[in-house]
Parts: C-alpha cells; sequence; structure tokens
C-alpha cells in the first residue's frame, strides 16, 4: 500500500498544480475567443418592462438606451413565416388560446394591452405597438445591432429558416444561436457553424462538473456565451412554478454552487462573456457585476443604462 501512495500522491501532487496554473493562465493551453461584440447591457425581449415584449417598440427602446444585445425566441407560422414570440401558444401574451403554427401570419392576434412582467411579479408593461413581429423586421431596422436567437422548439424548418436570414443579412458574427436543450442546439450548429453559440442546460452542468474537478482548464471550450439565473430573485421578484424552486433552502444551496467568482473569471480569460439574468433591481445589477459577470439581461433597458452610466465597469482587456 505505501509503495502505492509513492507513486500516486506526486501524481495527484502534480495534477493538482498544473490544474491551478492552467486554471489561473488559460492563455497556457486555449487561444482566447475574439467575439465580434461585447455586451454589458442585454436586454430580455427587448425590454420586457418598459415596453410590450418582443415588440419592435420594445426594441427600438432598449436600443435607444444602449443595449448591446438584444434577446428574443423564434417559432414559425403556418405559412412559413419567422416570428419575435417567446411563447408558441399566445393565450399569456394575447388572451387567444392558439398556437402560432396553426395560424398564418396576418391572421395573429394582437398583444394584449398591459402585460405582466414574467420575472417582476406584480409589474405590467404597456406599449402603441402591439403587433407581434417578424424576424426579419428586426434584423432590417436593426442591422448592426447583436441579438441573441433562443430556439425552443425542435423544428428543422423553423432552424434553416432563421439560419438562412442570418446569411442574408450578413450577421453571423452578431447573432449567437441559443437554446436550453443540447439536441436542438447541434442542429443550430449544423445549420449555421459561423454563428456563436451559448451554453446549453447541460452543457452548463458539465462545465460546473469540470470546474469542481478540476478538469475544466484542460477541457476545450466550443461556446462564446454563458446566461444563467441569479438564484437569488427567485421567489423574490420571480416566483417559479416549480414546487422545488419555490424552497428557500435548495435556492441557497443553488446561489452558492452556481456562483461562483473564479469560474467567470476562468471564462472571462478565455474570451468566454457570462450574462445572469432576468435583473430589474440596481441591487441585482450590482451584486451580478460583483460576482464578475460580463452582463446583466433586464427588462428594464433605460434603468440599466442609467446604472452603467453611474457605476461604469473597467473595460474588458482584449476580449
Amino acid at each position: 500500500m505505501s509503495s502505492c501512495l509513492y507513486y500516486v500522491i506526486p501524481v495527484l501532487g502534480g495534477y493538482a498544480l498544473t490544474s491551478v496554473v492552467l486554471f489561473k493562465n488559460p492563455h497556457l493551453l486555449h487561444r482566447k475567443k475574439q467575439t465580434a461584440f461585447y455586451s454589458r447591457h442585454i436586454s430580455h425581449r427587448g425590454g420586457a418592462g418598459e415596453k410590450i415584449e418582443n415588440t419592435l417598440e420594445a426594441f427600438t427602446n432598449a436600443v435607444d438606451n444602449n443595449t448591446g444585445l438584444l434577446e428574443l425566441d423564434c417559432h414559425m407560422t403556418r405559412d412559413g413565416q419567422v416570428v419575435v414570440s417567446h411563447d408558441e401558444n399566445l393565450l399569456r401574451q394575447t388572451g387567444h388560446n392558439v398556437n402560432i403554427s396553426d395560424v398564418n401570419y396576418c391572421d395573429l392576434p394582437k398583444y394584449k394591452d398591459r402585460l405582466e412582467v414574467t420575472f417582476y411579479t406584480g409589474h405590467y408593461s404597456t406599449g402603441t405597438d402591439r403587433q407581434i413581429a417578424l424576424l426579419e423586421q428586426v434584423f432590417q431596422k436593426f442591422p448592426n445591432v447583436p441579438v441573441n436567437l433562443e430556439i425552443k422548439e425542435d423544428n428543422e424548418a423553423l432552424i434553416k429558416k432563421v439560419s438562412d436570414l442570418v446569411k442574408l443579412y450578413r450577421r453571423d458574427d452578431i447573432t449567437v444561436w441559443a437554446s436550453v436543450k443540447s439536441h436542438i442546439m447541434k442542429k443550430c450548429r449544423q445549420a449555421n457553424p459561423s454563428m456563436p453559440v451559448m451554453f446549453t442546460v447541460q452543457r452548463c452542468a458539465i462545465v460546473l462538473l469540470l470546474y469542481f474537478t478540476g478538469l475544466l482548464p484542460f477541457v476545450p471550450l466550443s461556446e462564446s456565451f454563458l446566461q444563467g439565473y441569479l438564484p437569488s430573485i427567485i421567489n423574490r421578484t420571480f416566483i417559479p412554478s416549480s414546487p422545488l424552486l419555490r424552497n428557500k433552502f435548495v435556492i441557497s444551496v443553488f446561489e452558492k454552487i452556481l456562483m461562483q467568482r473564479p469560474l467567470f473569471r476562468h471564462l472571462q480569460a478565455r474570451g468566454i462573456q457570462v450574462h445572469l439574468f432576468v435583473l430589474n433591481e440596481e441591487s441585482e445589477f450590482r451584486k451580478a457585476f460583483d460576482l464578475g459577470a460580463t452582463g446583466v439581461m433586464t427588462d428594464y433597458p433605460t434603468k440599466l443604462r442609467r446604472y452603467l452610466d453611474n457605476n461604469p465597469p473597467p473595460e474588458p482587456s482584449n476580449h
């Protein structure tokens, strides 16, 4: 046994030392990613707290408030139009219990004139624009504004149409593929491998496992963006439907496991941006940046712009 330890201890010691060195100096093993944009200010659904979510009016308001990234979701109508909508079923947003995929674009109902903010319970937005927007309209109106585009459905026709629109408007480097599901992300990347990519839930879990085992410095990462909840908003501004997430102890454990400053610093050193969401109060903005997030996603682009004006974070180095 003692002779075995004679070999094991030096090996483990060498592994631990190498892991620490590479963790703090990832450039020794990995080339730093160079994304086409760096966003501190991300507008969730275009800023769903100030204007009706995902409308051109909301996106315009966000851009006017210096947003660096518009976050949105896409679905496809029965006649093959790619529209911007968080939900496939329009009951919450319009009051009509219809699916986008069952309706032609011209027959889509309008948004309600007053809509509750999903991540800020008890708060509502309104606006003059209640029309469900086409993705192409967003690309036309904001040709140089980066877009984080989430695909929720396993729909190859939708993925292809989105990819074709991105290519048509020559915005591959400023449009991000996002999906929580790895099998959908795989199809997105096959459709357009030129677009930068968000971590899926499964890939986030793998990164955490690699981090806690010390293996992360040795593993290449193809993604350029990591997005995740700031757990402290759960059951305060955001009330989840899951009974598990309504347990305060569970949330406190998530906070301790997920909010890892050293991990965020390591990812930044590799050129990977870290965005925390959906934050709607100044105290949350401050906490996210203190934790090492590179960007904050909010429903209130005006509020976040004012915060950043008054509390400018240090400029990124060679992003």
